[in-house]
């Protein structure tokens, strides 16, 4: 937005004085004399031959009581005022109509009329003998116009006719004006060029750049299609601006483009500063966890976060918590949460990880029952291994006859037929020694 539009007595009396001064613009732009130094640039120079006709007293006069008017409040009176200077058009040079036109402008503006400044300030470029000072600034007053009027291409044609005569190095807010309309109108290259530009100076001066410039370089990245960009953008943006969003941000960017240890440190770290508040970050961090092979951290985290309640404890969580656990042979804390998501899970594939944990813990009965329930309740991967299990447990428990059951009937699954068979003989030969051994101890 464009705001601050005054213009003050003391700029009305340079002008009469000197008519090559510029009167204050849009944005507060800062009035300067149009007198050059010789190493100014050659197209200035050239510009400011043209003879430009000096403001008489009369006129004059009756400019600075229409500002008058205006900075008491006094707007109407002063549009009456300007009327009557307009009515006696034919009579005025041109720097004189210019200056009109001008005063004409921002007096629309001040009373939030855009479109009839943006028609005054047309007028006051086509007027041919004025200062390049006041054209300078009026040009760039009508780029800032269209902007706030989200008229982008002509705010960029009104931008290229001003840089067209400024002899100056555009300065950071100007590059990012430029960026800011060629992003708006799609042409991300050249937006991507003035906003660097701006950061670049920004920084040369040890300046920390604005925010919303690393935020509108990253957004030219992100269309561009530059991850590897878009992640370097948003490391300025955590060590400038250090916002949790940026953290989390940077770790998904980090992720995208295949760094998982960098996407790692960073979200973790984000989790130790007290970052990650939402559900969804908190898994994310949780499969970090798991997938860099540290599943005791992803087993306190989820416990920690379903306790305070932060994440819900439905059967995904139970799940992945529950698989934290068993990688990190930790059975024994494993158990209960499988247990709860085997209450709520419409198939058997909990209980086929307790028959497993159980079996884990020797405890034999509690084995084979799980195993026998996840046979029951169906919808389990690997049904020969619940055959297995039973077969194990039963074995453990000196019942010969129902570990051959289990044993025959995982030879009838492909993923098990192999397995199962080596244990079927195994507890054949160990039925037939108890069997001798019993037969021995009766003589």
């Amino acid at each position: 937005m464009i705001k601050n539009l005054t213009l003050s007595l003391v700029s009305i009396a340079a002008l009469y004085s000197s008519p090559c001064i510029l009167s204050t613009s849009l944005g507060g732009q800062v009035a300067h004399s149009a007198e050059q130094k010789p190493a100014q640039n050659v197209k200035q120079k050239t510009a400011e031959s043209i003879k430009v006709p000096a403001m008489r007293n009369r006129v004059y006069s009756q400019l600075a009581r229409a500002q008058k008017l205006a900075d008491e409040g006094n707007g109407l009176e002063g549009f009456d005022v300007l009327d009557d200077v307009q009515d006696r058009i034919d009579t005025l040079n041109s720097y004189e109509r210019a200056m009109l036109w001008n005063f004409y402008g921002f007096m629309y503006y001040g009373n939030d009329d855009v479109a009839s400044a943006i028609d005054s300030f047309k007028r006051v470029v086509n007027e041919k003998a004025i200062p390049l000072s006041l054209r300078v600034s009026t040009l760039y007053s009508m780029s800032q116009l269209f902007m706030q009027q989200q008229n982008y291409e002509q705010t960029l044609d009104y931008l290229t006719q001003w840089q067209a005569l400024n002899s100056k190095p555009l300065t950071s807010n100007q590059h990012v004006m430029f960026a800011q309309a060629y992003y708006q109108n799609k042409e991300y290259p050249q937006s991507l060029t003035h906003v660097s530009n701006a950061i670049e100076l920004a920084e040369s001066t040890k300046d920390i750049p604005k925010e919303n410039w690393l935020i509108l370089q990253r957004a030219n990245y992100f269309e561009l299609k530059q991850p590897k960009d878009v992640s370097n953008v948003l490391e300025s943006l955590v060590r400038y601006y250090d916002k949790p969003k940026y953290w989390i941000q940077l770790g998904g960017m980090y992720g995208e483009i295949g760094e998982e240890s960098k996407q790692l440190a960073v979200m973790e770290s984000a989790w130790h500063a007290g970052y990650i508040t939402e559900s969804a970050n908190i898994i994310n961090l949780a499969q970090l966890y798991l997938y860099h092979n540290v599943p005791y951290k992803t087993a306190t985290l989820l416990w920690e976060a379903m306790e305070s309640g932060t994440i819900f404890a439905d059967e995904r969580n139970l799940d992945m918590l529950a698989q934290a656990y068993l990688a990190a042979k930790n059975d024994d804390n494993a158990i209960p949460v499988l247990i709860r998501a085997s209450t709520i899970a419409d198939t058997g594939k909990f209980d086929a990880s307790l028959a497993q944990a159980y079996l884990n813990l020797e405890q034999w009965q509690l084995a084979s029952d799980s195993a026998d329930q996840a046979i029951k309740r169906g919808g389990i991967e690997r049904l020969g291994n619940m055959y297995l299990i039973k077969g194990m447990a039963f074995f453990n428990l000196a019942r010969f006859d129902e570990s051959l059951s289990a044993f025959a009937q995982a030879q009838k699954l492909p993923e098990s037929e192999k397995t199962a068979k080596q244990w079927y003989n195994y507890v054949e030969r160990e039925q037939g020694v108890q069997q001798r051994l019993a037969m021995l101890n009766k003589i």
